[in-house]
């Protein structure tokens, strides 16, 4: 039998069974082993990913939400870890201190989770359900475009503009549903419009 093998490579296999052969002798093949039986398993293995992005700023870094508890089992998911994703184009994996943050910012006792109306002239705030919310304000956006709407200017030419509404569009969303957001914006004629994005 021929075994080509070069001077380097016999150094190289030579000094790797010496370094294995001490190793073994001075005990810690043991130590590997006791290292490798106490080795607790990756804790986000059985959690369920969300992809998301962060909602702080206008930068939009994309994040992975990790949870524990199984909805189709009846049981309610737990907010165990956020970390950036490096799928992402805009940060790579990458969170700024703010981003790191946000388990603690989703988790706060403080944080709204439930839409609140104040009615006019009192200082008290109740909670209302989404539907009621939404139900609000669509009636508020047709009552004044009903009242406010111009159809052509003072040169009768058709401007179709609602200039006493405005429309703040958030970062925290993809460009498709920037782009959703002002067509429909701009098809009611609203003109004061602008998004926290910088995009």
């Amino acid at each position: 039998m021929n075994i080509d093998l070069s001077r380097r490579g016999f150094l190289k296999l030579a000094g790797a069974g010496v370094a294995a052969t001490s190793l073994g002798a001075m005990g810690f093949d043991a130590a590997e082993a006791a290292e490798a039986a106490h080795v607790r398993a990756f804790k986000l293995a059985t959690t369920t990913e969300t992809r998301n992005i962060c909602t702080y700023c206008s930068v939009a870094c994309g994040i992975i939400m990790y949870s524990k508890g199984d909805l189709k089992a009846g049981e309610h998911a737990e907010l165990i870890h956020i970390e950036g994703d490096a799928d992402h184009p805009t940060n790579r994996g990458t969170l700024c201190p703010k981003g790191s943050a946000l388990k603690d910012f989703v988790k706060s006792e403080t944080r709204a989770t439930q839409p609140r109306y104040r009615a006019a002239h009192s200082s008290e705030w109740q909670e209302i359900t989404w539907d009621a919310a939404f139900d609000k304000m669509a009636r508020a956006l047709k009552d004044d475009r009903d009242q406010n709407f111009i159809e052509k200017n003072e040169k009768g030419q058709t401007v179709n503009r609602w200039l006493t509404t405005g429309f703040l569009a958030a970062s925290g969303s993809t460009n498709e549903t920037g782009w959703l957001t002002y067509k429909t914006v701009r098809s009611m004629g609203i003109l004061a419009f602008d998004n926290q994005a910088r995009v």
